[in-house]
């Protein structure tokens, strides 16, 4: 099990190709200092609000970047998104892992920002991306963060996953939520599935409880974590929590 901890948390295998390139879409890359190339994708905004609110996307650890940047502007067409393919998952080079994937977040954010010049930035993260969002708000400035399916600590998602296993000792790829939120002044919305089968709520419970400005939260009735995003009630709640960051 903890030799395979890596392709259990980062499925790259099971991630599905891209579809066809969205009409109007820009093709963005980003070079690590490491010597990878991070892809990523802009998709401007249908009609550009006053606010010039850039979406930055974080996906699930079976997302691919470009899904996660359609579903987004699906979701808030009068904003600019963007997201990028994880380290590892192709087209993006490289092996992913919770240090690389936290280390490319603000690389992945300057890119943005310098490609859509926003007036308002807002990190949306789903499940471990909701980690990786969290983190780039220690590490960039942001006017707010959506977090959906989030959790504290992704340790222990994975010790209440495998309870009987020692998980602590030997676990490589923590993600900290709740360090960079503690003292964080952004407003922060939080969009919960009520049947979350992968993410128990006393992980989301335990990140609620260390967010000091909580603007919104919501949990979408007899949602699972894969079948929330379908919900247009799920839908609602993601405008709903733009709305109330106020920007």
């Amino acid at each position: 099990m903890f030799e395979f901890q890596s392709h259990l948390i980062f499925p790259v295998h099971a991630v599905p190709a891209a579809g066809p390139w969205p009409q109007g879409a820009e093709r963005l890359s980003v070079a690590t200092p490491g010597g990878d190339t991070l892809s990523g994708i802009h998709i401007p905004a249908d009609a550009p609000s006053k606010a010039k609110i850039l979406i930055l996307g974080f996906g699930g650890n079976a997302w691919n970047g470009q899904d996660v940047a359609e579903y987004l502007h699906q979701v808030f067409p009068d904003a600019d998104v963007v997201a990028f393919h994880y380290r590892g998952y192709a087209p993006s080079t490289g092996s992913p892992s919770a240090e690389a994937l936290i280390a490319d977040a603000p690389l992945v954010y300057d890119a943005a920002v310098a490609q859509v010049k926003p007036k308002h930035i807002v990190a949306v993260g789903f499940s471990i991306g909701s980690g990786i969002a969290a983190q780039l708000a220690s590490q960039r400035p942001l006017d707010g963060l959506i977090l959906v399916t989030p959790f504290d600590s992704l340790r222990a998602v994975a010790q209440s996953m495998y309870p009987w296993l020692p998980i602590g000792p030997l676990f490589e790829h923590e993600i900290d939520a709740t360090t960079p939120l503690g003292k964080a002044k952004l407003p922060v919305a939080i969009v919960a599935a009520e049947r979350d089968e992968i993410v128990p709520a006393e992980r989301t419970d335990a990140l609620r409880a260390r967010v000091p400005n909580l603007v919104f939260d919501r949990t979408i009735a007899g949602a699972g974590h894969n079948t929330i995003y379908a919900r247009s009630d799920f839908q609602l709640a993601m405008r709903a929590s733009l709305d109330c960051l106020k920007l």
